[in-house]
């Protein structure tokens, strides 16, 4: 009997769904709040690989939730880059949208685990919002990431960056130096800019289905500025939190972070489009993991040094 031709889905289709290269922009900001705890001699690595769980897990289904809204508006039938599980009709709509609630599931059971060891059990409201902001980014009936007022970019800077960076310090230790939430701030900055250089590059399909990002709001040209001011920032911010935490070589790790910042940058600047901006978008999530790496280190080191 003749059966009709189905695109089945691969481990190589929903790990591209998945979107992997976010994924070191998400342990970053753990990296940081680690190193911060090490500072003020609070780290514990098991506190800290539960913060890394719910970190990987949300942005996994952010991911997810993300790939299911827009796949059900068809925002993303002509998307440049990854496969899109739902879109391309890979995998069924409702399917996508189960594991996008498993993974926030995970987030939320190794999230309980990390508020019970700690004992401030008021942060399960940040979890919540957490999710929520993930969720209403482009889900519901007015999803904020279709605005193009800037809420997405204020959201992940937040969560992405106050929220990850601090709370994994705050639950080692309720010290929250100011140089804490510069260095929460740097990351911050460095999030916003991966989803920047993610929607210059779409751009010309987003303006198409009425899906009005920030990048679409400003226009091509101003949105890689304000690309290049984020990098910057992070990088200041970053060498700032290093130097107040009483780090000496402050000066040798924002030199570090300069140049692994700069392969990324330099291609935003030369104008690359579409395709040719999957690698800038690959180098600023690597370069959100130099942050996170390096000024995680620097600053345990400095209490050492």
């Amino acid at each position: 009997m003749a059966t009709l031709d189905k695109p089945m889905a691969s481990a190589k289709d929903w790990l591209e769904g998945a979107r992997l290269r976010t994924l070191p922009a998400a342990a970053a900001p753990v990296l940081v709040g680690g190193g911060a705890a090490f500072n003020l001699g609070a780290f514990s690595i098991g506190k800290s690989l539960l913060a890394l769980g719910v970190a990987l897990a949300m942005q996994i289904g952010v991911n997810l939730a993300n790939d299911y809204s827009d796949g059900i508006r068809g925002t993303d039938q002509d998307r440049v880059g990854p496969t899109r599980l739902t879109a391309s009709g890979l995998v069924p709509a409702r399917q996508v949208l189960a594991f996008a609630l498993f993974t926030f599931g995970v987030a939320g059971v190794l999230g309980l685990a990390l508020i019970a060891w700690s004992g401030h059990w008021w942060m399960v409201a940040v979890g919540l919002a957490s999710v929520g902001a993930a969720w209403f980014y482009t889900g519901g009936s007015r999803p904020y990431g279709y605005m193009g007022v800037g809420l997405s970019e204020l959201f992940v800077f937040v969560f992405f960056g106050l929220v990850a960076t601090v709370g994994t310090t705050y639950v080692q230790t309720t010290n929250l130096p100011w140089w804490v939430w510069c260095a929460a701030s740097g990351i911050g900055l460095i999030s916003v800019a991966l989803l920047m250089v993610n929607n210059i590059r779409d751009i010309p399909t987003d303006s198409q289905v009425g899906k009005n990002t920030l990048a679409v709001w400003l226009g091509d040209g101003a949105s890689r500025v304000a690309y290049m001011v984020m990098i910057v920032g992070g990088l200041l911010l970053g060498a700032v939190a290093l130097a107040g935490a009483g780090s000496t070589y402050w000066w040798l790790f924002a030199a570090a972070l300069l140049l692994a910042g700069l392969p990324g940058a330099v291609t935003i600047a030369k104008g690359a489009k579409g395709l040719a901006l999957l690698g800038p978008l690959r180098n600023t999530g690597l370069y959100a993991l130099a942050y996170g790496a390096l000024v995680g280190a620097g600053l345990a080191l400095s209490s050492a040094i």
